[in-house]
């Protein structure tokens, strides 16, 4: 197989199980530098520290034989979770009626829903302060799920991503 330009494909490495950086720096040995990532737990953090990470999937497959301008996409956990069985879905983006965000990141909720909405969200468990959202999951939410928006606020209980919501 050629492709366009004359140039030959390469067989794409398996980066699954190796740390993130590790992956990448090995990607780009082998030719392939539109590389990103993504949390494979959908929860929209960010591989700011990608030798925090590991890689739990990748897109395209390995053994796939493609252009070294081919992206390359690995979705990746921190190094003390366990990878899921496939990358949980992101939230859909909120259209007119409120999404059920109950269980899922509040992060990821906040960027399904309108950059204009107005958006409460308190501690479910104690009284700490929410400061960073991708470590915190959704308990309950106002308004319920089904009900239209229309540009009302909107309220969350949350709590820490490995405890459990009262």
């Amino acid at each position: 197989m050629v492709l366009p330009g004359g140039r030959t494909p390469l067989e794409l490495s398996n980066f699954v199980g190796k740390g993130l950086q590790t992956a990448q720096d090995e990607a780009q040995a082998a030719g392939f530098y539109a590389l990103k990532s993504h949390d494979a737990l959908g929860r929209d953090r960010l591989q700011a520290l990608d030798r925090n990470w590991k890689v739990c999937s990748q897109t395209p497959a390995a053994g796939a034989s493609i252009g070294t301008g081919t992206s390359v996409d690995f979705g990746a956990v921190k190094l003390e979770e366990t990878c899921p069985a496939t990358d949980a879905p992101a939230p859909k983006p909120a259209g007119d009626t409120m999404p059920n965000f109950v269980g899922q990141g509040m992060k990821a909720v906040r960027g399904a829903l309108p950059s204009n909405a107005s958006i409460t969200v308190k501690d479910a468990v104690q009284s700490r302060m929410v400061l960073q959202e991708s470590n915190w999951k959704v308990c309950s939410q106002d308004p319920k799920p089904g009900t239209a928006l229309s540009g009302r606020p909107v309220s969350f209980t949350v709590a820490k991503t490995e405890e459990t919501c009262p």
